[in-house]
């Protein structure tokens, strides 16, 4: 079976050119998160590496299949030099980490919570999942391997999370798109939830 993770990182350069900073995250029982930074004008944006090693798997599985299943990395995008963003690295490596420790499958739609602020003095502890395809295109593999998913993290106040639990993502995202939200703002408000 081929190494996932050198076809991960050649799909993350090609859509976003040469990483200008990595670190590595190794949590006890799992295998190492990289989270790679990529700058690109005023924006950087963090993509995990790592997490599409293995497939998600189903948590009420008896058995996780160690061959098929969804596969994802994670990828925010914020506009960079406002705050001390780059302290996001580990909250990230976490994130990337839940299939492993919790079985969890990531998918798009789910709210993933870090219980911390993203970064110094963030409005945001959790994230939204969004839908791949867009920045970084889905990496196909070899049958029977299901594809790598490139999932974007849009940040979530704790009031936007509360709502999107009642009222679901889709209702969530419109409200940002009604109201012009700019989602890579790293010290944005809560949009107007009333």
């Amino acid at each position: 079976m081929a190494d996932v993770l050198p076809l991960v990182e050649a799909r993350l350069r090609g859509a976003l050119g040469e990483p200008d900073a990595r670190a590595a995250v190794t949590f006890l029982g799992t295998d190492r998160i990289e989270v790679l930074r990529f700058t690109d004008g005023d924006v950087v944006r963090y993509a995990t590496l790592g997490m599409s090693a293995q497939p998600m798997s189903d948590p009420t599985a008896m058995l996780a299949d160690p061959v098929k299943g969804p596969r994802a990395e994670l990828v925010l995008s914020v506009r960079a030099g406002l705050v001390e963003t780059d302290k996001v690295l580990r909250p990230l490596a976490v994130l990337a980490a839940s299939p492993q420790v919790e079985g969890v499958v990531v998918a798009p739609g789910a709210s993933l919570d870090v219980g911390e602020p993203l970064w110094p003095g963030a409005p945001f502890t959790s994230v939204l999942v969004a839908e791949p395809g867009g920045l970084v295109e889905d990496l196909e593999l070899d049958e029977p391997l299901d594809p790598v998913h490139f999932l974007p993290l849009l940040p979530m106040t704790p009031n936007e999370a509360a709502w999107k639990r009642v009222h679901g993502a889709q209702a969530l995202q419109e409200r940002w798109l009604t109201n012009g939200t700019d989602l890579r703002d790293p010290s944005r408000k809560s949009v107007p939830l009333d």
